[in-house]
């Protein structure tokens, strides 16, 4: 399942898979849900895609993870690591680029870093690669509006940040890593995108001086099972439409 633990000889012999590469962030997710919040769901994400690609006969990898990219709204918090967006595009490309080289010509990048700033990093680095003279590399993306209007009420209200909606998907996979201080955060009904379009510049500026929207409080396991279900159609839609075989 993951290309890192492969021999040389045993990635040679798979070179036909898809090749999946979470992508996350290092940054600040509330008072109770860790730094690598995003990673721990693209990592999750992942080994789903895995389990149901292989279920149709096809097969796939995962390539290590990318835990740094563009985070400036989160970057007042301690533990928050921002690269530039001219770095974060070439990490991207190149990782793509290096992997087609060897061989692997499907690749599909993982995200569940949400700043518009990362997810255009992550556009212009597929762009690259098709530039570079590569393949194309699918991304699916849950802030396109196809996808955004089938996740939830929070998703779609902009207030998602360490909210109920990643709060959710972190307690279904490792509950152990939320602090159990959540059930006391009150709801910060706070729409991200929108105070992002008036011109706030941090989590800060956009009144929430904790890092977190939302409401973490109201998180179940079980409400992040049907998120992960719904990424999943997600990611799998996205892989048929750009390899149909």
């Amino acid at each position: 399942m993951k290309l890192a633990e492969l021999t040389y000889e045993q990635a040679a012999a798979q070179t036909d898979a898809i090749v999946l590469v979470p992508v996350g962030s290092t940054e600040a997710h509330g008072p109770h849900l860790p730094l690598n919040t995003d990673v721990i769901i693209s990592e999750e994400l992942a080994k789903r895609t895995v389990t149901a690609i292989k279920s149709q006969g096809r097969s796939a990898l995962i390539a290590p993870s990318i835990a740094y990219s563009v985070t400036e709204y989160a970057a007042p918090f301690v533990g928050t690591v921002s690269i530039p967006p001219d770095a974060a595009i070439t990490l991207i490309a190149e990782i793509c680029r290096a992997l087609q080289r060897q061989g692997f010509r499907r690749i599909c990048l993982i995200n569940s870093h949400l700043e518009p700033a990362h997810i255009e990093t992550l556009r212009r680095a597929c762009t690259r690669v098709l530039d570079d003279g590569g393949t194309q590399v699918a991304f699916p993306d849950c802030t396109e509006r196809r996808w955004a209007r089938t996740l939830t009420e929070e998703f779609k209200r902009g207030a998602c940040h360490a909210g109920r909606y990643e709060t959710s998907l972190v307690l279904a996979v490792c509950p152990e890593r939320v602090h159990p201080a959540r059930s006391l955060l009150p709801p910060q009904p706070i729409d991200l995108a929108q105070a992002m379009r008036t011109g706030a510049k941090t989590f800060i500026e956009a009144g929430a001086d904790r890092a977190y929207f939302g409401e973490p409080a109201e998180a179940t396991a079980a409400e992040g099972e049907v998120i992960y279900s719904l990424l999943l159609a997600m990611v799998l839609t996205t892989v048929d439409e750009v390899w149909s075989t």
